[in-house]
């Protein structure tokens, strides 16, 4: 630098780091570069033409082996068009993830994400607004994740809202729960808010970031016993399909407007989920509207040929996934195998031309093909927004409302802050953050264990895990938890899962604890001064039944996994600063239901040969804790205020269906003969007071059930038909107004699958009020 000047000197510095600043600055991919003149004269670049046109006009300018290439979720660059490579996976669960290979957290921009608690401790809350904020925020953070240049896509495959039909289910941790009702609200709520709608909805367009529902259909078995997903044939009636696995895809398409689907590995009834038209096309396109794309799961066209024998030859499998409707295949087998299938014609390229419209038209409501991103709607999301401190807040929020407390003997929670001199922690969860993510989770903002945060209203800790691991093998020594347990004041016992125990690919054998853990926990209880507190980290129910008939165990929770802030939300609770409203989103079986087999998908129960049935709806064996339950350290009652209909009188309208089982009551309406005008002004309120008689704030969900006088023609034992979370001072009375709606709330499935009203009468149920109303014919 001999010779320059100092203000020279100065400059040249200056230009240089905003030359490296630019340089190291990643941007997003985007077609339709405004910078070049080329694009000028692609009418797909025109955005003042409609999506369908522009989507027309580029696949008019490909040739078939670039049509084929775009096929698979890795989709290459079309550097002719000025078109970037796309990446189709992406993972979104319960925030933005490393999982898929469309995200990357390795660039110096952005290297987190807010990790909010697993799904179903989320579902917990019963809280439509809480998921849909949650939605909201994973859909912002994954759009500045692109805008920072370290997404090569924006299409999510998330929510999962299978059914949670079987307790082992490693998978069962990723949904809302058993509950058709709770699971559809869910998806609704949680697409809404990823992809940039409104809460009401019916006001996005263009997209936020891309959901996808999965997995459709009747899926809810990874591998049990030498049978797994990839070859399990889902024997399923038309009525569960009506009522029970259906109903959230449904709702997930008609009101959430989800701009993806993802059909299952398994076949239903004989037809592979990805191959099945009457599926795809005919009830997801044509009864439901859906206006989407639909990929595979990750090779689940090869399996078609390759393990379940369904097609005769790869080409085979090439045909029925695509004449189905099926759209992009995550793996490399269309891409390997379309072209000869063409060859040998017995696949048109109007059917490849029909898939790839549904998949430009995604890319296009997203943005990516109108020029520069960082110009155009959602483009002023920056790199703040992830984990910025309102996100941690809601993930932190959304852990203080899902977790449960099972069990609370002469109020042993809350813990006193000032009496509490000395605590014991023991257990293999207690120490660590990543059981608190749970599976499909990226890099968290921050997170501390629940010991670390107990450590905030506790100096006097002392710790051991008591186990070598969540298995707790044979070989463990219990000496040194029992030396803490009796020289502490109080005990935490904090045990359970985590993703060894349960995970996709892997469900469990038991239902009971792992290992020797119950053998410490009752050890530990034995020998503390006071009852202990227990405290389960899990997906899945456990039967822990000793435990709660245990008078040495004084108070149980349940955490799931509670993602980021599960540690400070479980501490919180813990020490009462903050009052637990959580209730269970699936039922808790005992260790005898796994006499049952997992591959038999009936949900209703058969008397005849013993069957129990599944799910609170139908399920008439014993449990551990039923489906909605939950305590609180505050009390509530409740009463019915108003209901607008007692009797509802169905005899003015045609086509009554008298039932051939004369000594049955067998007069119905059919709903779909109704239609949609006549439902509608079916429809009245019922308003439920609900008071908070005890001492402290509390939030809880107020849940309305309704149940059949006579339990008949296989009709639900109860079903959920509202709910609504509220927070109640002490002493504060509140007034919930449902709104219900006969065609829905009322109706049955019968074994055909049709939904039908019939003549009887109905108890709604809140706490431990009813009320009756009637349907006459």
């Amino acid at each position: 630098m001999k010779g320059m000047s100092n203000s020279h000197f100065i400059l040249f510095i200056h230009i240089y780091l905003l030359f490296i600043t630019f340089s190291c600055t990643a941007k997003p991919p985007f077609a339709c570069d405004l910078s070049n003149p080329s694009t000028n004269s692609y009418a797909f670049c025109n955005t003042s033409l409609p999506i369908s046109e522009r989507v027309e006009n580029l696949i008019s300018r490909l040739t078939l082996d670039e049509k084929i290439s775009q096929l698979v979720n890795t989709a290459p660059a079309i550097p002719r068009l000025g078109i970037p490579s796309y990446q189709w996976w992406s993972e979104s669960l319960h925030g933005v993830s490393s999982s898929g290979r469309g995200i990357k957290f390795n660039g110096e921009t952005i290297s987190s994400a807010t990790s909010f608690p697993q799904v179903i401790l989320t579902a917990s809350s019963f809280d439509t607004h809480l998921w849909y904020r949650i939605g909201q925020a994973i859909g912002i953070e994954a759009r500045a994740v692109y805008n920072a240049g370290q997404a090569t896509g924006m299409t999510f495959w998330a929510p999962n809202i299978n059914i949670f039909r079987d307790p082992r289910w490693g998978r069962g941790q990723e949904t809302p729960g058993e509950d058709p009702m709770v699971t559809s609200k869910y998806s609704v709520s949680y697409v809404r808010g990823i992809q940039g709608d409104s809460f009401e909805g019916g006001k996005v367009d263009h997209l936020q970031a891309s959901a996808c529902c999965k997995h459709f259909t009747a899926y809810d078995l990874d591998n049990w016993n030498g049978t797994n997903r990839f070859v399990f044939n889902a024997q399923v009636s038309l009525q569960d399909l009506a009522d029970t696995y259906q109903p959230p895809f449904r709702s997930c398409i008609e009101e959430g407007k989800a701009s993806g689907i993802m059909c299952a590995y398994n076949r239903v009834n004989g037809i592979p989920s990805c191959a099945d038209f009457d599926l795809l096309s005919e009830t997801a396109r044509g009864a439901w509207g859906f206006n989407g794309y639909i990929t595979s799961d990750c090779d689940a066209v090869s399996i078609i040929y390759d393990d379940q024998g369904y097609a005769k030859t790869p080409e085979d499998a090439v045909r029925d996934v695509l004449k189905a409707g099926m759209d992009v295949n995550c793996g490399s087998y269309l891409q390997k195998h379309t072209k000869s299938a063409v060859q040998q014609k017995i696949l048109g390229e109007s059917d490849i031309d029909r898939a790839l419209s549904n998949l430009f038209t995604t890319r296009m409501r997203l943005g990516l093909f109108n020029g520069d991103p960082i110009q155009q709607p959602y483009g002023d999301i920056s790199p703040k927004q992830v984990c910025s401190p309102d996100h941690q807040g809601l993930a932190l929020e959304a852990a203080r409302s899902g977790i449960v407390l099972l069990k609370n003997s002469a109020n042993r929670l809350p813990l006193s802050k000032a009496t509490t001199k000395t605590l014991a922690v023991i257990g293999p969860n207690a120490n660590t953050t990543k059981t608190l993510l749970g599976n499909y989770f990226g890099p968290p903002c921050k997170s501390i264990t629940p010991l670390e945060a107990f450590k905030s209203y506790v100096r006097d800790i002392s710790y051991t895990p008591g186990c070598d691991s969540v298995a707790c093998n044979s070989s463990v020594s219990f000496e040194e938890a029992v030396k803490l347990a009796t020289l502490a004041d109080t005990v935490i016992l904090v045990m359970g899962l985590d993703q060894t125990q349960e995970r996709e690919s892997h469900d469990r054998v038991d239902l009971v604890l792992p290992g020797k853990q119950q053998n410490l926990i009752t050890t530990v209880a034995k020998a503390a001064k006071k009852p202990v507190v227990l405290v389960i980290l899990s997906g899945g129910p456990v039967d822990i039944s000793f435990a709660k008939h245990d008078g040495n165990i004084g108070s149980i929770i349940w955490a799931g996994y509670p993602g980021e802030a599960g540690g400070i939300a479980l501490s919180e609770i813990m020490f009462g600063d903050h009052n637990p409203g959580g209730r269970l989103p699936m039922t808790w079986y005992p260790q005898d239901f796994i006499k049952i087999p997992m591959t038999d998908m009936r949900m209703r129960p058969n008397p005849t040969s013993g069957y129990p049935g599944r799910t609170y709806r139908f399920y008439t064996g014993e449990n551990v804790f039923k489906f909605g339950y939950g305590l609180s350290y505050s009390k509530y009652v409740y009463e019915f205020v108003d209901v607008k209909q007692n009797k509802l009188y169905l005899n003015r309208f045609s086509n009554i269906q008298i039932s051939p089982d004369k000594q049955a009551v067998g007069r119905y309406l059919s709903v779909s003969e109704m239609g949609t005008e006549i439902c509608e002004n079916l429809k009245f309120s019922a308003t439920v007071g609900v008071k908070n008689i005890g001492e402290m704030r509390g939030r809880y969900p107020v849940l309305l059930f309704v149940k059949q006088s006579k339990n008949q023609h296989g009709t639900p034992t109860k079903q959920l038909i509202g709910f609504q979370s509220i927070e109640l001072n002490a002493g504060e009375r509140y007034e919930v107004e449902f709104t219900l709606s006969p065609c829905e709330h009322l109706s049955r499935a019968n074994e055909d699958g049709s939904m039908v009203i019939e003549e009887s009468s109905y108890i709604l149920v809140v706490g431990d009020m009813k009320y009756k109303i009637s349907t006459i014919l």
